[in-house]
């Protein structure tokens, strides 16, 4: 290729390249460009029909117009059309000059509503790689979702809760109140507010995205006189609930902040205190102190005993299509929730699907050889009813690496006893659905294989 040659093919794809950010669409519009605006016409989208009434809207207009003026205009436009038309026609063929100016016309139309959407996801979404479009269908899809309850608290709940809020927003998180420990339990001691841990760890769980938010709502204080060990969301949730008046506006409140998909809901509003008896006779009172005090659990309870359940709980257990217990430190996260009368009895009577979600391995000072059946008997006794059907089990056995550090600690996999399981009347779903975290080495639920299988075994019910 000649020098000249090349000059000019540079300046035509230059040329070419500058027309194409001029035009925008007509003509030089990508493939992906042309697929995203074909998506505002996908069903479920509530988009054509107003299109469609705004067209129709267009035309009553001019129709009227035309009857209040007598027809008059219309009669001397379509007089310069007929002539227009005609012109066109002796100058360049109907069969061409037909489909001509009808491309012409549905190109000016494409581009219209092409830049109109561009001009309103530059609004609404300044700063997101996701087209406004593809947003509105998640949301859609989302908000057709099943109405799921995840009951539980601590760490395995916000795990499940980040996988369930990519298939549904329709998801109600019923935490415990009844933590004392960390920051949660000096802000429980120091104000005298519930304790705000678990609920933070669910709204930043339940975020739509709002990454930064996220990491402000978790991040940890490492200084400072009386700071140090608090959460900026405990902080923030315990002003919140000053201001607003109590915890459950709070929540309210911080889930608008953080764009959550779903809600987060304490089981009980009462000033909840744990206490276990133990086998060898010694009483425990305190969350925190139960799992220190590593001896065998043979009653649990509240005080107050019976604490009244929040309205809202029971409204969603009401009207929810799936109800998941745990995962969750089963004394301390799981059954706490369970203590409140209402809530029990409003999960008994609810006939949905309902699981449980039982803990892949043994908690020192709790759950200490524990097999499956042992983990469901105890949430039997607590609540005196039997709240689920079905249990989730971890099938697959740990990597030695982490068998051999949680050995270190006594913790050891639960041993699934299927005929004890069988007696009790639950179906046992066995999967896998564990991965090993690579910081810590511990075994953790992966939140989107956990969901899948939830929503997998919903669906076959």
């Amino acid at each position: 290729m000649s020098i000249r040659s090349f000059s000019s093919l540079k300046y035509r794809l230059r040329r070419l390249f500058k027309l194409r950010l001029t035009l925008g669409w007509s003509g030089y519009r990508s493939p992906h460009r042309v697929g995203q605006l074909f998506k505002w016409l996908a069903p479920g989208l509530l988009v054509k029909r107003w299109l469609l009434l705004s067209a129709g809207g267009v035309l009553l207009t001019s129709l009227g117009l035309a009857i209040w003026t007598g027809m008059t205009p219309i009669f001397y436009i379509l007089q310069l059309l007929k002539g227009f038309l005609g012109w066109i026609t002796t100058v360049i063929p109907n069969s061409v000059s037909g489909p001509l100016v009808l491309l012409v016309g549905l190109l000016m139309i494409f581009w219209g509503q092409s830049r109109s959407f561009s001009s309103i996801t530059q609004v609404l979404m300044p700063e997101g790689d996701e087209e406004l479009v593809d947003r509105l269908l998640t949301l859609r899809r989302l908000n057709r979702g099943p109405k799921i309850v995840v009951v539980g608290g601590g760490t395995g709940l916000s795990t499940l809760l980040r996988g369930l809020k990519d298939y549904s927003a329709n998801i109600t998180a019923i935490v415990t109140v009844a933590d004392d420990g960390g920051s949660s339990g000096r802000l429980r001691r120091e104000i005298g507010v519930l304790p705000p841990g678990d609920i933070r760890n669910c709204l930043a769980a339940l975020a739509d995205e709002e990454k930064l938010l996220t990491e402000l709502f978790q991040y940890r204080f490492r200084a400072g006189d009386g700071l140090t060990g608090h959460s900026f969301g405990n902080l923030f949730l315990t002003a919140m609930g000053d201001v607003t008046g109590d915890l459950e506006r709070a929540i309210a409140a911080s889930s608008k902040v953080l764009a959550i998909r779903g809600q987060v809901l304490p089981a009980t509003l009462s000033d909840v205190h744990l206490w276990a008896k133990l086998a060898d006779g010694r009483r425990i009172c305190g969350e925190s102190s139960i799992t220190e005090a590593r001896g065998q659990i043979v009653k649990i309870g509240c005080t107050p005993a019976n604490p009244p359940a929040l309205p809202k709980a029971l409204q969603a257990i009401a009207e929810a299509d799936l109800i998941v217990i745990g995962p969750g430190s089963l004394y301390t996260s799981v059954i706490p929730n369970l203590l409140v009368p209402d809530i029990t009895e409003a999960i008994a009577k609810r006939p949905v699907p309902r699981i449980y979600v039982c803990n892949v391995m043994t908690q020192p000072g709790e759950t200490d050889n524990y097999t499956v059946s042992d983990h469901i008997r105890a949430i039997d006794d607590a609540c005196g009813y039997k709240l689920f059907d079905a249990v989730l089990v971890q099938g697959k056995i740990p990597p030695a690496q982490a068998l051999i550090r949680y050995a270190q600690e006594d913790s050891h996999p639960v041993a699934i006893d299927r005929e004890a399981v069988k007696q009790l009347g639950r179906r046992i779903v066995l999967t896998n659905i564990i991965e090993v975290d690579r910081q810590t080495g511990y075994v953790r639920h992966d939140s989107k294989r956990l969901a899948q299988v939830l929503l997998r075994w919903y669906s076959r019910v």
